[in-house]
């Protein structure tokens, strides 16, 4: 058990959240990332213990074209003020993970200036890879080389290079003695070189104890870069996906299977590896936004904190604010925001009031984070599984319908179980509890008297309320009884998983899910890549062949 595995992670973008300017014009420091210290104390009181900032250090824009690996950007201060910020995060028990942009760097770092200057003559032009003298480029260098993503903007180093591999180490080492960081995410850590990342492990073994490595990966087997000899952790990008499209389709299944498919991995239980789990980021929408009923904000953060991995919050999301992705900027992503204009929404904000209550579930329930996954009830619309670690069990149990739904689930031995969110209570009858869920809404049934981190009942139910609509406005006072006819009270919802046309729905949601997770991650790279237009996306959703669509994916590599 390492810190990691019990952590819950807030995600900044700093440059965004602290409205630096696009562009670096190195032309003096501003202080802006002492303004950070206003939101320590926000982070721990919503349930966070973990925190990923980045990118951090100098580059000319965006962050992930690095200019130098040793000095904090200067549109965000000087490296006096991250050293600070670190140790104010620590003593309030917060861990802090920085962004690692080594597969590639900006065109005014040393070497590439060298190589621009000294061409053949650098003894940097092995730093990175196929540079080409008799080539050129947009910016007339009178050279080619190989970039990220088709954008020359982002040199790609060459990871084999042992110069490059001892730079990068002796980086890692420099950051953890200056800045006594807890770990990094790896930037496009699916095309990174895996000898390069075994070697970023053994670092991370020798520079400090639990020294947490997650990538960024898109799609494909996880436990490629999950393991012992490479990586702690990748993001989940699979169930981000399945997340928003199994509520926005009323396809619950769409998430169990794609939680099948992990487990597969090896990614579940109490000694296996633990994903990043997220709804959104720095690059992809808000939830809010793409949720098609704004009153999904509660289950999907629900399946968000219960769910196998680890949970992570991008800022201004526990805010249920909206950010929609523009054609040809990510900057609505990531806005500028005064934590002020957000005063006691802890108390007064619905959605912030739920994401505070999660967080202090998920560190009051060690079984949230190591135990044992077990699907229990699935439908289209209603969900129930268990988490089980050392002899206990949290149930949780998630409503995407408009209507109520109760479910029999299993006591596990437990004579009653309590709400963690409402503080209803229920008892167990023949080894079973039978709870109803509300509407758009969920649960977490922890056996009683172990509710809060301090033992003590819930303060009372939590009103599951977003941006002023009350949920239980929008419910229908009827109940469905399990294994009643729900078709006619939620449309496509099934209603008994054992009938054989349900077995046919699961499997075609199963093939459904899987090609639309494809189309996803071609949409999301193509994005990363540049513009994409809409005869782009057609030719994308057009095709819903599985080995096609692979070869696609593997085509950007």
């Amino acid at each position: 058990m390492a810190w990691y595995d019990e952590a819950v992670f807030y995600h900044i973008y700093p440059l965004g959240l602290l409205g630096a300017p696009k562009e670096n014009t190195y032309s003096g420091v501003t202080h802006r990332l002492n303004k950070l210290n206003l939101w320590i104390e926000h982070i721990k009181e919503i349930g966070c213990n973990a925190l990923y900032i980045g990118p951090l250090f100098e580059s000319v824009g965006h962050g992930y074209e690095t200019t130098d690996y040793r000095k904090l950007d200067s549109r965000l201060g000087d490296n006096k003020d991250l050293q600070k910020f670190v140790k104010s995060c620590h003593k309030k028990g917060i861990r802090v993970i920085l962004d690692g942009v080594f597969n590639h760097t900006g065109r005014d770092f040393f070497a590439f200036r060298d190589l621009k200057e000294k061409r053949e003559g650098s003894r940097y032009r092995d730093w990175y890879c196929n540079v080409n003298f008799n080539g050129n480029n947009e910016y007339n260098d009178g050279f080619s080389y190989d970039n990220w993503g088709g954008y020359n903007l982002l040199v790609k180093l060459n990871q084999r290079n042992p110069e490059v591999k001892d730079y990068i180490g002796e980086t890692i080492r420099f950051w953890v003695h200056e800045f006594d960081i807890d770990g990094l995410r790896l930037d496009a850590a699916d095309v990174l070189d895996f000898d390069f990342m075994k070697m970023l492990r053994a670092v991370a073994s020798e520079v400090k104890p639990e020294f947490y490595l997650m990538g960024e990966v898109i799609h494909g087997d996880y436990s490629r870069w999950v393991n012992e000899g490479t990586l702690h952790s990748v993001t989940n990008y699979v169930m981000h996906k399945a997340f928003y499209s199994g509520h926005n389709d009323h396809n619950y299944f769409e998430i169990a299977h794609t939680q099948r498919r992990l487990d597969g991995m090896g990614l579940n239980g109490a000694g296996a590896f633990r994903l990043y789990n997220f709804v959104d980021n720095h690059d992809v929408e808000r939830i809010f936004t793409k949720l098609q009923n704004k009153a999904h904000f509660t289950p999907v953060h629900i399946l968000l904190y219960t769910m196998p991995g680890i949970p992570s919050v991008y800022y201004g999301s526990e805010f249920a604010i909206e950010g929609k992705k523009e054609k040809y900027s990510d900057a609505s992503l990531r806005p500028a925001l005064e934590l002020n204009d957000f005063k006691d929404a802890v108390k007064e904000n619905p959605a912030t009031k739920l994401i505070a209550a999660l967080g202090r579930i998920r560190q009051a329930n060690q079984e949230l984070s190591y135990g044992d996954y077990k699907e229990l009830f699935l439908t289209n619309r209603q969900y129930a599984f268990s988490r089980s670690f050392e002899g206990r069990s949290v149930i949780v149990t998630v409503n995407n319908d408009d209507s109520c739904y109760s479910m029999t689930l299993p006591a596990y031995g437990a004579e009653q179980y309590t709400g963690a969110l409402s503080g209803e209570r229920v008892s167990a009858a023949g080894g079973n509890i039978e709870v109803t869920v509300q509407g758009n809404s969920g649960e977490i049934w922890v056996p009683s008297g172990r509710e809060t981190e301090d033992g003590t009942e819930p303060a009372g139910a939590l009103q599951p309320v977003i941006s002023g609509v009350t949920i239980e406005d929008t419910v229908s006072s009827g109940v469905a009884e399990p294994g009643a006819d729900t078709d006619n009270m939620s449309g496509d919802a099934a209603s008994d998983v054992g009938k054989p046309e349900d077995v046919a729905n699961d499997n075609k949601s199963y093939s459904d899910g899987i090609i639309a997770g494809l189309q996803e991650a071609i949409i999301a790279i193509m994005e990363k890549n540049g513009p994409v237009t809409d005869q782009m996306r057609r030719d994308v959703y057009n095709n819903t062949y599985h080995d096609s669509l692979i070869t696609w994916i593997k085509s950007f590599r």
